[in-house]
């Protein structure tokens, strides 16, 4: 006589049930919060306007156009340096430009276009520097302690007690203008944030049961804090350095702005709108569409940091 084969409680169902790693999770996690989906979706946004700019940017966006098709001739009306774009309604013998021309004739929306690619590589470098050299001086001073985490830890105090803003300028200025160094003195000041997420990262991890284990085990100083504890204090440094990647893009930008970051002929955005800020009343889109470019980026970046912070979460991780 054959018995039935006896369904799995739950419980039995749980144990058999393939475990998943907190990557898994953490992308369950984001893809699961709709501010995350609508911050993801931005920068995704972000990244294929930069990859393809030469292939959307309808002219090139350092040279000018408008000498040659006439729009900044003496004369000429003010209002055909204008938006134009045909599918809306502006007339096919006028040359399209979907955002006008700047002052000096050049296309304005090949010029935004280019400028995602600057902002992107410009926040994604300034953040990794100041998050690699942050990170290594908050490792240290966490595992090591004692003389050695206060001198480290005095001096990146020192740093946070400037304005960070007032601190890239000075820096800048001994430096010299330019979109390298503007990025390098926003990474210099960023270092001491991320230095201090790392060691208190260190300092909850390094007395934990299996780094003592390992350490009873006969593991060195460089094995414990390079296989055991850094691998598992790299979480706060990811949220936090989304976080400041926007915080960067928004710095440079910023900077660029006061004449200290990228020069011309340069495609970017916060150099765009220091020289054509005059223009605010007369020429609004040469302002308000690369400072909308600018707002959108840091935003996709913030809402990406918020649901990376709740994915993270070991509360959610069920």
């Amino acid at each position: 006589m054959s018995v039935a084969p006896r369904a799995p409680t739950p419980a039995e169902e749980g144990l058999a049930a393939k475990p998943t790693s907190l990557w898994t999770d953490t992308r369950r996690n984001i893809l699961r919060q709709r501010v995350a989906q609508v911050g993801l979706l931005l920068l995704i946004l972000l990244l294929a306007i930069a990859v393809a700019a030469p292939v959307l940017a309808t002219y090139d966006p350092n040279e000018p156009v408008g000498v040659d098709e006439g729009l900044l001739a003496p004369g000429a009306p003010h209002e055909l340096r204008g938006p134009c774009l045909h599918l809306l309604g502006c007339p096919a013998s006028r040359p399209e430009h979907p955002f006008g021309i700047d002052r000096n004739g050049r296309d304005e929306y090949s010029r935004v276009v280019y400028g995602a690619r600057v902002s992107l590589v410009v926040g994604i470098a300034t953040v990794g520097f100041a998050i690699v050299l942050g990170a290594l001086l908050g490792a240290v001073a966490g595992y090591a302690a004692g003389l050695l985490d206060n001198v480290i830890m005095r001096v990146m105090d020192v740093l946070l007690a400037f304005p960070s803003l007032i601190l890239a300028i000075a820096m800048v200025t001994v430096l010299g203008p330019g979109l390298i160094n503007a990025a390098l003195a926003i990474g210099i000041v960023a270092i001491p944030v991320y230095a201090r997420v790392m060691r208190a990262s260190v300092l909850s991890i390094k007395e934990r049961e299996f780094v003592v284990a390992s350490r009873a085990l006969g593991e060195s100083s460089g094995g414990l804090l390079l296989r055991r504890i850094l691998p598992n204090a790299l979480t706060p440094l990811i949220v936090v350095g989304t976080l400041g990647i926007g915080g960067a893009i928004l710095d440079v930008a910023a900077l660029s702005f006061l004449g200290l970051g990228a020069q011309p002929p340069l495609s970017e955005w916060g150099s765009m709108i220091g020289k054509d800020h005059n223009l605010l009343f007369s020429d609004p889109y040469l302002v308000l569409i690369p400072g909308i470019a600018i707002s959108l980026s840091v935003l996709g970046f913030n809402l990406l940091g918020d649901g990376l912070r709740d994915a993270l979460d070991p509360r959610l991780n069920r």
